[in-house]
């Protein structure tokens, strides 16, 4: 094999190891349709752990171009079939390489809890990243990790906001004053960005309809150092989720438990809260199922869940105790670090250098 050839294959070989351990998504398996695909997930999920009856929740999904950015805003709106009046929206977006059926078990326990999840699928960094060549992968990966790219999936949620607020079928079941956004990876940095963080020198992209949020596995901000001044201006209460072994290992875009503190430190909300699960995977938040364990997989989503909707009913249902309730019942589970006490914006501030700060480097900051 000539050494050029041999050089991509090792460089591949890494990167396609380093994403089987990060599982923000996974590589289409050979001969299957998307749709085959996503079925088949659904039904080992279904397998694996309680998923609400169908008819307690209704699936709706649609197409929608942005004709300003010329660029297609695919989603999946999972509804509770019954409600007695408008319903909370969590806008859902997903890790690099993933798509609007991921989270499913996130996005169906929702709507059977009474809430509307609309997953947003961000089409410059979604499932089509692993079609085609495998040579030309480590190219469309870093095609997605662009500044580009991570301000169109900012812009990407406010525009199905906005359809979905315009949207005849939509508009009338969902209230518009109780609106949260959820991220896992890439996409904890994109709630981020839609709820009040800024990078020096970019757009501020935050949305005020958005009133809280909920960040899973985020990553940092590359190449800034300290996160306070970006992270401080997040005001809406917030929600960090990691876990111990929460590591992303793709090479040049490392970052492991320490750089989810470090953000949750200084988030600028007065009502913030950490969970940390003991042991666990980067990828044991997505519907993939066995890594982390497969039982620990489970409990983990199972919990993750429930958490999800504990913090939202302790903002907007009168259960101000939900999650003291949630941390009892889920005590195995979670790292002596699960619950930490939030701290003050200026304790924040001080307390939020990462590990890299001391020495910045050139990476990028939007991954």
């Amino acid at each position: 094999m000539p050494r050029r050839r041999l050089l991509l294959s090792s460089i591949l070989l890494v990167l396609l190891t380093g994403l089987s351990l990060v599982g923000c998504a996974s590589p289409r398996d050979d001969g299957l349709s998307d749709a085959q695909r996503q079925a088949l997930r659904q039904q080992r999920l279904a397998q694996a752990l309680p998923m609400p009856a169908a008819d307690r929740v209704e699936v709706v999904e649609r197409e929608w171009t942005d004709a300003l950015r010329e660029r297609t805003v695919p989603v999946r709106l999972y509804l509770p079939r019954e409600a007695s009046g408008p319903v909370p929206l969590v806008l859902v977006s997903h890790g690099i390489g993933g798509s609007r059926h991921g989270y499913s078990y996130l996005g169906r326990h929702l709507a059977a809890q009474g809430y509307a999840s609309l997953h947003v699928q961000h089409v410059g960094s979604d499932n089509r990243l692993w079609r085609g060549s495998p040579f030309e992968l480590l190219g469309r990966l870093n095609g997605a990790a662009t500044e580009a790219e991570a301000i169109a999936r900012a812009h990407d949620l406010r525009f199905a906001l906005d359809r979905a607020l315009a949207d005849a079928g939509i508009a009338p079941r969902v209230d518009t004053a109780r609106i949260a956004a959820v991220g896992h990876s890439y996409g904890a940095n994109t709630v981020l960005l839609a709820t009040g963080a800024r990078v020096p020198g970019k757009p501020v992209l935050q949305d005020p309809r958005i009133q809280a949020v909920v960040a899973i596995s985020a990553p940092p901000f590359h190449g800034l150092g300290d996160p306070g001044p970006i992270l401080a201006p997040v005001r809406v209460p917030a929600l960090h989720i990691t876990a111990e072994d929460d590591d992303i290992r793709i090479p040049g875009y490392y970052s492991g438990l320490p750089e989810r503190l470090a953000l949750f430190r200084a988030t600028g909300s007065e009502h913030k809260r950490l969970v940390v699960f003991r042991d666990g995977s980067h990828s044991m938040f997505t519907d993939r199922l066995g890594t982390g364990g497969n039982e620990h997989n489970v409990a983990v989503k199972l919990a993750t869940r429930e958490l999800v909707v504990d913090f939202l009913d302790s903002l907007w249902r009168e259960r101000g105790d939900a999650l003291e309730g949630w941390q009892q019942r889920h005590a195995a589970l979670l790292s002596p670090q699960a619950l930490e006490p939030q701290r003050s914006s200026r304790q924040a501030s001080s307390a939020a250098r990462a590990p890299e700060s001391s020495a910045p480097s050139m990476k990028p900051w939007y991954w």
